[in-house]
């Protein structure tokens, strides 16, 4: 048990700085096997796992639209993979937000495609900042280096309707939590959501300053997404399927996480202290304990937000 939760905690992590290895090539051995997982949720909705953040397949009649494209190198294992489902193309990419473990297999699929996100999304994809925690110093951009393929075509600022009918996507933009352009994606015939990061798994997130993140915000933003109505499923970012209770819950916990940190600030502690001593409250049953260096920074950019 205790090391399900270890390796949940450091699975965002893992995605995010795993490419760091591929760019200076491995410790020697040879490279992954990169497979796709493929889990069926309705006839035409699949979710594909691996290489980075999941990925949502959605089949339509005039092809195919994907939620996310994982790490560099990915895109065309998902074309396989998709191709193994249906003959139709892949038409359209929306982008939950501007991390490369989402987004870099966009420079793999012809330009024709049609790539979505919210207008901070595409702004940020552009310019590729560090993760806050996880990166520092000047960070290679994907899409300048493929002649900016795969960047954003169309953006949207609160709300917007792809297709129609039972076909119909809606994606909505609450306000800043792990990014400052993070997209809801509801699939509204299937009563499927998929969260992206702001909702990764049962643990601290990343809270990315450098992106527009906010900690401070993080549980209103989830809170409002917890409110969607006609939602039986959950898509997160880098976890198993889950349900709207448990995206209610995750505000809980982050409301909580921010809670602790301002009284230990007004109690005039320091972020070091405050981030050696906190625990994971026993309510919130199955939450990874993050080791000190994942904490650190989200206690610093919540210490930093309290006025």
């Amino acid at each position: 048990m205790k090391r399900s939760m270890v390796l949940g905690a450091l699975v965002i992590l893992g995605a995010l700085s795993g490419v760091v290895g591929a760019q200076q090539g491995g410790r020697g051995g040879p490279p992954a096997p990169m497979v796709v997982e493929v889990e069926k949720l309705k006839d035409n909705l699949f979710v594909l796992r691996g290489g980075g953040g999941n990925t949502a397949a959605f089949i339509t009649a005039t092809g195919v639209v994907l939620v996310d494209t994982k790490l560099p190198g990915w895109g065309k294992p998902i074309i396989e993979a998709v191709q193994k489902l249906t003959d139709k193309p892949v038409t359209t990419i929306i982008n939950t937000h501007t991390h490369f473990d989402h987004v870099s297999g966009n420079v793999e699929f012809p330009a024709t495609v049609d790539v979505v996100t919210h207008a901070n999304t595409a702004r940020l994809m552009q310019e590729a900042n560090p993760v806050t925690g996880l990166q520092t110093g000047p960070q290679p951009n994907i899409f300048k280096e493929n002649g900016n393929r795969g960047l954003a075509k169309r953006t949207f600022t609160d709300r917007m309707t792809l297709g129609s009918g039972n076909e119909r996507i809606e994606l909505y933009y609450f306000g800043r939590a792990h990014t400052s352009g993070d997209a809801f994606v509801v699939f509204p015939f299937h009563r499927v959501l998929h969260t992206g990061d702001t909702f990764p798994n049962k643990g601290v997130p990343i809270m990315d300053a450098n992106n527009g993140g906010s900690g401070v915000a993080y549980a209103d933003t989830l809170a409002k997404a917890a409110a969607l109505p006609n939602i039986d499923t959950v898509i997160t970012g880098h976890s198993p399927l889950m349900t709207m209770a448990d995206v209610k819950e995750y505000s809980d916990f982050n409301r909580a996480f921010v809670e602790a940190v301002r009284a230990a600030k007004k109690a005039g502690q320091t972020v070091d202290q405050f981030t050696s001593s906190w625990k994971v409250p026993e309510r919130f049953k199955g939450y990874a304990q993050p080791m000190p260096e994942r904490l650190r920074p989200n206690v610093q950019v919540v210490w930093d937000e309290l006025k």
